[in-house]
């Protein structure tokens, strides 16, 4: 690993702990201006003040989320988009470069692929061109792998072993895939990984204690971390909801000792 992308990845990963609380907010592009994130930059603000380690932003936001003060957080320029409205809206393309997020000030860069969709060649595709372009100028890379295709459901255990192993297969320097539901299952999709592997929130959960449970779960599973939007960034506190996280992720703390800070 060159030295650039060390000193990058230290800025996305917490040098104590090696483990990281990432929050995407890239919905704009999917799903529009979605509530929590219509002011870009306070949500960046709060997670920053939370604790967060990074934000994940497409290109056209970096500018209207970079606060210019406060606490410090790590910046993910995510390469990969598409719509809602798309009747394939699992075939992602890429709308941003390598080159184009270095010039962004990015300490990484995000790619996002849906195995089994109608575009999975070029998707794979996509991937290993721009993991190729990240060792060539030092810059980490985060793949959000999902199994997505016709009939797949995207949380089984071996589905989401095989999204894992893509993600070091074709040299993503970290993983993010969906919560399988249970550490036992999620254990084995971690063991294939021997990067880091991170867990996505999914859709907004109706407790936050689901919310801890759920990261609780993975991390007792070997999860290095969690790359979590909607839960984060709509809940009713965004800044205790990311301290509450910390304390599970960072300090292996029970969900009944995050609790007390979101209570």
């Amino acid at each position: 690993m060159s030295i650039g992308k060390q000193v990058r990845l230290e800025r996305l990963l917490n040098r104590n702990t090696g483990k990281t609380i990432i929050v995407p907010m890239d919905h704009g592009v999917s799903s529009g201006p979605l509530e929590g994130i219509v002011d870009i930059r306070k949500a960046v603000e709060d997670v920053a003040e939370g604790g967060a380690n990074a934000v994940v932003l497409h290109k056209g936001m970096v500018r209207a989320g970079h606060r210019g003060r406060g606490r410090d957080i790590g910046l993910i320029v995510h390469l990969s988009a598409s719509t809602d409205w798309a009747p394939t809206k699992n075939d992602k393309v890429l709308v941003c470069t390598v080159e184009e997020a270095i010039k962004l000030g990015a300490d990484g860069v995000s790619i996002h692929v849906n195995l089994g969709a109608d575009m999975e060649r070029e998707m794979l595709e996509d991937f290993g061109y721009v993991s190729e372009l990240c060792e060539e100028w030092g810059m980490p890379l985060l793949a959000m792998v999902y199994g997505r295709g016709k009939d797949m459901n995207q949380y089984d255990p071996k589905v989401v072993a095989h999204c894992a192993r893509i993600g070091a297969e074709l040299g993503a320097d970290i993983v993010k895939v969906p919560y399988t539901g249970d550490p036992e299952s999620f254990s084995k999709a971690v063991e294939g990984s021997p990067i880091p592997v991170v867990i996505a929130g999914g859709p907004k959960m109706k407790t936050e204690r689901e919310v801890l449970e759920m990261v609780y779960g993975a991390m007792q599973a070997g999860a290095k971390g969690l790359s979590v939007g909607r839960n984060i960034f709509q809940a009713r506190d965004r800044v205790k909801m990311v301290q509450a996280l910390s304390l599970i992720v960072h300090e292996g703390k029970s969900v009944d000792e995050a609790m007390k800070i979101l209570e």
